[in-house]
């Protein structure tokens, strides 16, 4: 709702109608949370286990997506069409917008950091794309991310890190079926990558294909991450349209993230850099270590950190700490509260319960899942661990 204030009419519009029905939906979604908190729901059943591919960094970059790109290139293209779907819905004019991305966005690959606008144009060539939406795709990720991320420690002191990543907010509620349309098409791109380097694995990430951005990822025995977004009214689209008149002093939030994996040699390291990088839009990273009590949650504005809330912090649930699109020393918007079904069903779990089944259940948990949440991803630093779940959320379930 932040967006309003800065979003051209058009989107104010469809966004007003799309709020309306949602609110409508979700009018049950204010406490006290009937909703129970499930448990026995790990592991899922095997065919909405996440598959992993390697992705060679001794490539040259733009040659480093082609297998995985010619693979999935159906699955991409229906993405592309339905978002395209999506914006001829408001009228006619809009084919003009359209050929504009095909035509000349193009040329923005050649204004991003190395090594990613040669990554794109890799994609552009082994997907036959119009390089322009192949920058589309990757940028809309920065604009409609919505995420519950979760570090906490067991009683033996190990590390776990979690999430769910919700995407689709706004973009094509299907009143038939009760799902969002882009959700639904992002799901058969979800990919587990492997970056290697000379045959040995540097970090891995959780991605929707043709997506070279990061926003979840685990450097093995070093530090597990997550990005979640971060409404403000200093957002996302005023960074991306300052960039995009020529202002490059800010990072991509997921070139950020992704930058990190591969080249913080530490936890300290890695805090250092996601606090004190300028970048494009706000966002909340989430932090964890190797060490009992290494979590934080670093809360950005486009210029620095303006606040790093550690897990040590809290001397009340010092085990985990949990974040999902809010501020945490405020309330969150009361239609859009997972913060307090989530933290109601960690502490139903306790300490003692922590590990992948028994934070799978939390995060298993409705509203925590709800029709945005396209999967849910499980890390254990030590091991350099990382699986991942597409998630379904059956009716009746929350729009967001």
């Amino acid at each position: 709702c932040f967006y309003f204030l800065i979003l051209p009419k058009m989107y104010v519009n469809i966004l007003c109608l799309t709020l309306m029905l949602a609110l409508t939906c979700v009018s049950a979604q204010v406490p006290p949370f009937t909703e129970k908190c499930v448990q026995g729901t790990y592991p899922p059943d095997l065919s909405r286990k996440v598959p992993t591919v390697i992705i060679n960094l001794d490539l040259k970059p733009q040659d480093r997506w082609t297998h995985v790109v010619k693979d999935m290139k159906p699955q991409i293209e229906d993405l592309l069409v339905a978002f395209k779907s999506f914006i001829r819905d408001f009228g006619n004019w809009t084919e003009a917008i359209i050929k504009l991305v095909d035509n000349d966005f193009g040329y923005l690959a050649d204004e991003l950091p190395a090594p990613y606008g040669d990554e794109l144009k890799g994609i552009a060539t082994a997907s036959g794309l119009p390089l322009g939406e192949v920058v589309l795709y990757n940028i809309f990720y920065e604009i409609f991310t919505v995420c519950t991320s979760i570090v906490g420690q067991d009683l033996n002191g190990r590390m776990y890190h979690a999430r769910n990543l919700d995407f689709g907010l706004f973009l094509g509620w299907d009143i038939k079926n009760n799902t969002w349309e882009i959700t639904e098409k992002l799901r058969p791109t979800i990919r587990i990558l492997e970056f290697q380097r000379s045959g040995k694995t540097l970090y891995k990430t959780v991605n929707y294909l043709g997506y070279i951005g990061v926003l979840t990822g685990i450097r093995p025995g070093v530090f597990t991450l997550t990005m979640n977004e971060r409404f403000n009214i200093d957002g996302g689209f005023v960074g991306i349209f300052e960039w995009l008149l020529g202002n490059h002093t800010g990072q991509w939030m997921s070139f950020l993230t992704r930058d990190t994996l591969e080249q913080a040699a530490s936890y300290d390291d890695a805090k250092d850099r996601l606090a004190n990088t300028p970048m494009l839009a706000p966002a909340y990273y989430i932090l964890g270590g190797t060490k009992p009590g290494q979590g934080c949650v670093i809360t950005r504005s486009r210029q620095k950190a303006i606040d790093v809330w550690e897990m040590s912090s809290q001397p009340a649930n010092s085990w985990y700490i949990l974040e999902t699109n809010y501020d945490h020393w405020k309330k969150p918007m009361f239609l859009d509260d997972r913060r307090t079904p989530a933290n109601k069903c960690m502490q139903k779990l306790t300490q003692k319960g922590m590990g992948i089944a028994g934070i799978y259940d939390v995060l298993s948990s409705k509203p925590v899942l709800n029709k945005l949440t396209t999967y849910t991803a499980l890390m254990q630093v030590d091991s350099g661990h990382l699986e991942c779940w597409l998630q379904y959320c059956p009716d009746p379930c929350y729009p967001f």
